[in-house]
């Protein structure tokens, strides 16, 4: 064997071991790239081929920065709309130019490699930069909002605030919120003004509240109850002084104002009549606490039952003033602040009595004297 054979083939094994080795890491690389972004960026989308998941892999890999990172850790949040047949390349676009993303192209490339490109769903999204990639791919995969609207109005009961709770999207039932409103946390202001087995009723105060949809039942009492302390305020707290009311008598006042009212303005004349009638004790016979003696009219489909009969106001219950002498034991639904203030600050009147006007504008007419109240009824 000649010295020039023998090199050429120590040459060309070098060269195949060479290769084999190169093969091998090939090989090795092909294997360990989709562990390493799997433990980085979690599992890969089943309906990835082979190939596909590593060249994905691979892509990933050279942009973990840009997938880890957020882009702006003090950026604001901002509104993103997600129309109905968007594209993810053209979602991941508007993504990159709204200044949410880095990238557009990794956004993409993380879509497909988690299999979340097809089930991007349409609707409104609050997102921010201070967010990373994945959790903005995360974020798009539910519209359902984190925070719920819930709007309270003046003159709800307990259980008409409950009754609406199966359709507002937050997390606990009905019952979880009567039980929560019918017990008054123990030290709170509200507990040491209330007397003895009092529920909330009242005291959750009619607003529009946006409130995280996780909240639970005892959480969002605890919220209305907040509002309602933060609303009476200290001018509200002397004008019920100066009535001689308490603030349980007040707001029960206020109660039975804000159920007899349709026209906001008419407030501090109802109140009025209610306060003449306490201070030269006359029954209030105001129909709201009829109509709460009652309860659920299921005829009607409401609490509120109207017309009332003869029979209806010799319903037996301490909150019928047609029947007892002075306000009822509580509040008979929860008022407004509007309804609040006139019982403050009610205004001046000699009226005793009123009804309603006969046009259907929702008025009333005010009277002094039981034989004038009479005169007023509609022909």
């Amino acid at each position: 064997m000649s010295r020039s054979f023998f090199l050429s083939l120590l040459f060309g094994l070098a060269i195949i071991f060479g290769l084999c080795i190169g093969v091998g890491m090939i090989a090795w690389g092909a294997a360990q790239i989709p562990a390493w972004t799997e433990e980085q960026f979690g599992p890969a989308s089943s309906k990835l081929g082979q190939v596909q998941k590593l060249v994905l892999s691979a892509k990933l890999l050279r942009q973990a920065e840009t997938v880890r990172q957020p882009l702006d850790p003090i950026g604001a949040e901002q509104s993103f709309r997600v129309e109905l047949g968007e594209s993810p390349t053209v979602i991941a676009g508007r993504l990159e130019q709204n200044g949410l993303i880095k990238s557009a192209a990794t956004m993409r490339d993380y879509l497909v490699y988690a299999g979340l490109d097809t089930t991007i769903q349409a609707g409104d999204y609050k997102l921010s930069p201070r967010m990373n990639l994945m959790e903005i791919a995360q974020a798009l995969q539910d519209a359902t909002p984190a925070e719920v609207a819930f709007n309270i109005l003046p003159g709800w009961r307990m259980e008409e605030i409950a009754a609406v709770l199966p359709t507002s999207g937050l997390n606990f039932t009905p019952e979880d919120f009567l039980r929560a409103a019918s017990r008054p946390q123990p030290g709170s202001i509200i507990s040491v003004e209330l007397p003895e087995g009092a529920t909330l009723e009242g005291f959750l105060f009619p607003d529009s509240y946006t409130v995280p949809r996780n909240i639970s039942a005892q959480g969002f009492v605890n919220l209305l109850v907040d509002k309602f302390q933060a609303m009476l305020s200290t001018d509200l707290h002397q004008g019920f002084a100066r009535q001689n009311l308490s603030m349980s008598q007040a707001v029960t006042l206020a109660s039975i104002v804000q159920r007899e009212a349709v026209v906001e303005e008419e407030m501090p004349l109802i109140a009025s009549v209610f306060i003449n009638r306490i201070n030269s004790g006359i029954k209030l016979d105001a129909d709201p606490t009829v109509q709460y003696s009652i309860g659920f009219n299921p005829q009607q489909n409401t609490w509120w039952t109207n017309p009332l009969t003869a029979e209806d106001l010799q319903t037996n219950s301490p909150y019928n003033t047609y029947l007892n002498w002075g306000l009822p034991p509580g509040p008979i639904a929860n008022p407004g602040l509007k309804a609040l203030q006139a019982v403050a600050f009610p205004a001046q009147t000699p009226y005793y009595f009123f009804r309603a006007a006969c046009d259907g504008s929702g008025k009333h007419i005010f009277a002094e004297t039981f034989e004038e109240h009479v005169g007023n009824a509609c022909p």
